[in-house]
């Protein structure tokens, strides 16, 4: 039997889903009829893991990006996932916002998150590897302790919990 027991805490979007999440977006859009000739967009970036989103007007901008969010709560996508840029003016009267999709922890949240087991007196080590946080202990029960833990407290990220064993 294993004398250790261990999970990650990480932070990752399935693109899959969102890029459902984004054409059933699109297929709303193109039907309805507040949006019809209008010049809308919604572009993903995989490789830069951005979302790009033009449209002619910032109202319906905002009405864009609201059908987004209410597709992906659907999908089971995290809207934590989403951090969103200023408005700014794009080409021929347009208007466009970018959204950064979270990948991986930041440094500040995964030292927010080692900091929050360390002082929950729990009997686990965090510790740091990378963009996640791995958790170890003994006992099967103490990770789950953890676990709770870190569900209960908002971190204003999206964890998920991987590898555990």
């Amino acid at each position: 039997m294993a004398d250790q027991f261990s999970f990650d805490v990480v932070s990752e979007v399935n693109m899959q889903e969102l890029k459902n999440a984004l054409d059933q977006a699109t297929k709303e859009i193109k039907q309805r009829f507040d949006f019809k000739d209008s010049k809308t967009e919604i572009t993903l970036k995989e490789k830069e893991k951005e979302l790009v989103v033009v449209s002619d007007d910032e109202y319906k901008l905002k009405a864009v990006i609201e059908i987004i969010k209410a597709k992906c709560v659907k999908r089971g996508v995290s809207l934590k996932a989403f951090t969103y840029g200023a408005v700014e003016p794009a080409l021929s009267g347009t208007v466009r916002q970018v959204a950064k999709i979270q990948s991986g922890l930041a440094s500040e949240k995964a030292k927010d998150i080692t900091k929050a087991v360390k002082d929950s007196k729990l009997k686990v080590q965090a510790q740091i590897q990378g963009e996640q946080v791995r958790v170890l202990s003994k006992s099967k029960d103490e990770l789950q302790g953890a676990i709770a833990l870190l569900k209960g407290k908002d971190f204003g990220v999206d964890l998920q919990f991987t590898n555990y064993r």
